[in-house]
């Protein structure tokens, strides 16, 4: 049980490691731009670009990966993090630090969708939200303390160190998979046409547009965190740091908290989460001009916003219970799409109408994606009546007896 414990640990700094390679960049453009000497915009592709080939490929590498052993998998894809980084703190070509962008971002969904489902095998399946939770732990360890300390370092030292502590963290990683993590040959592989039969039901792609709706309610006005707490409620560039700094600190407990939660009642967790962004938004809009408030508002916000990943994959594994390595790299995809959905929304919204606009954009998503689940759950409460056995969890919520 203890080598359990490590080995979930371990994957969890893995993703600590892919986290603070894949948003750190995000703050430390303006160092990239000045030393590779190119313009702002061109910068910015070396974070877009990540997040486009993930929502791409995202599905169609997993699969590729579907037959390999899965501690190979996972050694293979946390080196490619750790070389890239190192490659990041070398070079002086603009060009070679896009192609590594390309090139671990084709490896990320992966790390993801193995790591999620490795950790949930290695536990008992009492435990395996849990485990899930401990994992994605790493991601929001990975926003309140690697990005900071990413941007902190290329601020303070040099843009040099920043990528060399990116490539320590993957490199610790590495060789904790390959200590801890047991060989785990595939035995009888999923055969590639049916893991893809999955997306042949309807409800697969009312669940998917659900995800897509919910990232895009957290990134729409997340992803403009600093020029809402800036424009709005005037915090200079300390109170900003201090806020994403505290941000990240209340997710890692509300991680812990909706993981909790799903463990009681998966259902009733999932459809309380946009209901949950839809009125912290409202408070966000209330009292954005004025400072005290704001700093509470930031705080609920923060644990809110954490339960959208756990939620969301829980969500989305119901769907794909026969082949949940391709149904996790599915939420992997989907999510950025909902990221990149979300910002962009955000910035037009900013732009036309300013930002404290925003917190209606990030309500409006919430609702899309709260009617997205509820025609999901129709479709349960359908089958559930021409099923006896139907899900404990669906019965629970559509009043069925058996």
């Amino acid at each position: 049980m203890r080598r359990t414990s490590l080995t979930v640990l371990v994957l969890a700094l893995g993703v600590f490691g892919i986290i603070t390679t894949e948003m750190g960049m995000v703050g430390v453009l303006p160092q990239v731009s000045a030393e590779l000497g190119v313009t702002p915009s061109a910068a910015g592709w070396l974070v877009g670009v990540f997040a486009l080939v993930i929502a791409v490929s995202g599905p169609f590498t997993t699969l590729l990966a579907s037959g390999v052993d899965r501690k190979k998998v996972l050694a293979a894809a946390i080196a490619v993090f750790a070389v890239s980084n190192a490659v990041y703190a070398l070079t002086t070509q603009y060009e070679v630090m896009l192609a590594f962008r390309v090139v671990p971002a084709l490896f990320h969904p992966v790390f993801f969708a193995v790591a999620l489902a490795t950790a949930t095998r290695l536990v008992p399946a009492k435990d395996a939200t849990r485990a899930t939770t401990t994992v994605f732990g790493g991601v929001t360890v990975g926003f309140a303390f690697g990005v900071p300390l990413t941007s902190y370092l290329a601020e303070h030292v040099s843009l040099a160190s920043a990528f060399w502590f990116g490539a320590l963290v993957n490199l610790i990683a590495f060789l904790g998979i390959l200590r801890f993590v047991p060989p785990t040959p595939v035995g009888q592989r999923v055969a590639y046409g049916a893991q893809l039969s999955v997306l042949k039901r309807s409800r697969m792609w009312l669940t998917i547009a659900s995800v897509v709706l919910v990232f895009a309610a957290m990134f729409s006005v997340y992803g403009y965190f600093a020029e809402y707490l800036g424009q709005v409620t005037h915090m200079d560039g300390t109170w900003v740091s201090a806020m994403l700094m505290a941000f990240g600190i209340v997710m890692i407990l509300g991680n812990l908290a909706f993981g909790s939660l799903l463990r009681r009642n998966l259902m009733r967790t999932v459809v309380a989460y946009p209901v949950l962004c839809l009125l912290v938004y409202v408070f966000l809009y209330a009292v954005g001009p004025l400072f005290a408030p704001m700093v509470l508002a930031v705080l609920v916000w923060g644990a809110v916003h954490s339960g959208g990943l756990i939620v969301s994959q829980s969500w989305l594994g119901r769907d794909a219970v026969e082949a949940p390595e391709f149904g996790n790299s599915l939420f992997i995809s989907f999510s950025n799409l909902g990221i990149t959905v979300g910002t962009t929304v955000g910035g037009w919204v900013m732009a036309e109408y300013g930002a404290r606009q925003l917190a209606w954009t990030g309500v409006g998503f919430a609702v899309a994606a709260l009617l997205a689940m509820a025609l999901r759950l129709g479709l349960d409460r359908a089958g559930a009546r021409q099923t006896p056995l139907a899900d404990p969890d669906v019965q629970k919520l559509s009043g069925v007896r058996t």
